[in-house]
């Protein structure tokens, strides 16, 4: 029997800005570009549903030391929604469980039941979700037609608006912290406005610190691979792309070897609050840094990188 070659994967250091496409999980995206770029050490920032498409952060060798952060980032999505019927996934995919006629709505009545989902709130997670309880994923439960007690959590949600309203159909912009259902949301305003709703479309647009990203599609990595490495990993942006945005260290060699062997140091410019990102005397990233209770520089992450 014939059998396809081992791809020989190898230490590669980044972070790729996919546009995931619809129909595949977040871990079949990352390991599609995974064999593309023939990293050995890859994971994602936070899963994307298979119906959602958009910026998906993919973090390779070091990179993945920055996967907890970017997870908790804000993030931003364009969301649509159809009113009146009421799914068991909150989501197209789900099967329809009630129907209900839609009331005559405006711009202001609508705007009057978003204004309640902003801000801190307590929202109640999906049963077909990823998480666990008793160990075991809740999708897995709600397959087998279980129900669980899933406890409301709060989540914060900086912008929801209004976009479009066409018939039954919402177009919602949404600005949220990590753990934010957007399915949730959709779910609660359709039981606010009476008549239930449930999600038909969603593109996450950014993530923090990539407010405006330039995404590539697993196809123009596909025609990149191709071409050969220098267009592949022309996508492949640096680790410290991760960190942009935040306060940055410029330390001489004997700094760079303390910071290195993980020990906590006073550093001129280090920030009182917050994070910063630090790097050896000769310009490679070296760690993210925050300051302790004495004010010494604590190594949050450490980044073992190849020079430049």
């Amino acid at each position: 029997m014939n059998r396809s070659p081992r791809i020989p994967f190898r230490d590669l250091h980044g972070i790729v800005l996919l546009d995931k496409p619809q129909g595949l999980s977040s871990n079949q995206a990352l390991q599609a570009v995974r064999r593309l770029l023939r990293a050995s050490k890859g994971g994602h920032t936070g899963a994307l549903d298979p119906l959602a498409t958009g910026l998906l952060p993919l973090c390779f060798g070091e990179a993945t030391k920055l996967a907890g952060s970017l997870l908790g980032a804000r993030k931003a999505y364009l969301a649509e929604c159809r009113l009146g019927l009421t799914t068991a996934t909150a989501d197209s995919e789900g099967e329809i469980v009630r129907q209900r006629p839609v009331p005559p709505l405006d711009a202001a009545a609508i705007e009057a039941r978003l204004a309640k989902l902003r801000g801190r709130i307590l929202q109640v997670p999906p049963m077909y979700s990823a998480l666990k309880q008793g160990g075991e994923r809740l999708y897995a439960k709600a397959r087998r037609g279980e129900t669980a007690v899933v406890p409301p959590r709060e989540v914060d949600v900086y912008r929801l608006e209004l976009l479009a309203h066409s018939g039954d159909t919402l177009q919602l912009l949404v600005e949220c912290g990590s753990g934010t259902y957007v399915r949730s949301l959709v779910a609660d305003l359709g039981e606010d406005l009476g008549c239930g709703a449930h999600l038909t479309a969603l593109r996450r647009i950014w993530v923090e610190p990539f407010r405006e990203p330039r995404m590539v599609t697993l196809a123009q990595l596909e025609q990149a691979a191709e071409q050969g490495d220098e267009a592949l990993l022309a996508w492949l942006l640096p680790v410290s792309a991760g960190l942009s945005g935040l306060p940055v260290l410029r330390l001489d060699e004997t700094q760079s070897l303390a910071i290195s062997r993980g020990q906590q140091i006073a550093l001129p410019g280090l920030p009182e609050s917050g994070r910063c990102a630090a790097y050896a005397s000769d310009g490679v990233l070296l760690a993210l840094l925050e300051a302790d209770a004495e004010g010494r520089a604590r190594v949050v992450r450490g980044f073992n990188l190849p020079p430049d």
